[in-house]
């Protein structure tokens, strides 16, 4: 169920002593961000500011994250689960979510798929060209770059067009990979980009 005003009481407070465990995700990448507890009060004021505010436990008051370090997590969304006792947040982070740095409180734990070629792919830039395909191609300039992506793209068209589903996953998965490299030679990322299909979401 998704929260708004309306439904709080709907929510199984009474069961959970008042407090609803919540999971916070990133909401352009399905990144985990943090854990933490919501109330009543904090739902109302996570609406009313836009910045997710949370229940702490040890403070004993209502906490917004970020009102320390300015790294606030801009409100999307809340989410019930199937029985109403505990909530998944959505929101977009406006620096570190850990108080140690990271961009997740699980920073130990994988990326999204996409996310994960996208941090590798960047950290080729630079890397020994006699070992890394994505080094190489970087050294050889924009115009190179530019160019594999064309090819790429050309190659989805024609397994488009063929209905040939093997080659098309195939050369998809290339053109996805060249179109990261692109995006990183032109000091952009994933990020970027699924920042604007979002803004066109609806």
């Amino acid at each position: 169920m998704k929260i708004d005003l309306n439904n709080i009481d709907q929510l199984a407070w009474e069961k959970m002593s008042g407090l609803l465990p919540c999971t916070v995700q990133h909401a352009l990448t399905g990144e985990v961000l943090m854990q933490a507890y919501m109330s009543t009060e904090a739902i109302k004021e996570s609406f009313a500011s836009g910045k997710t505010t949370f229940y702490s436990r040890s403070k004993d008051r209502l906490w917004t994250k970020g009102e320390s370090s300015n790294n606030y997590l801009r409100l999307e969304g809340i989410y019930s689960d199937c029985d109403n006792d505990a909530l998944l947040v959505q929101a977009i982070p406006d620096g570190p979510t850990c108080h140690l740095g990271n961009r997740s409180c699980f920073a130990e734990a994988p990326k999204p798929l996409l996310h994960e070629l996208d941090s590798l792919i960047a950290s080729r830039k630079g890397a020994d060209t006699s070992e890394s395909y994505t080094a190489s191609l970087f050294a050889k300039g924009l115009k190179r770059v530019a160019q594999k992506v064309g090819e790429e793209g050309v190659e989805v068209a024609l397994a488009a067009a063929t209905a040939d589903k093997d080659e098309l996953v195939n050369e998809s998965a290339d053109l996805l990979y060249h179109l990261l490299v692109a995006l990183r030679a032109n000091e952009l990322s994933l990020d970027d980009v699924l920042e604007v299909l979002a803004k066109r979401r609806g």
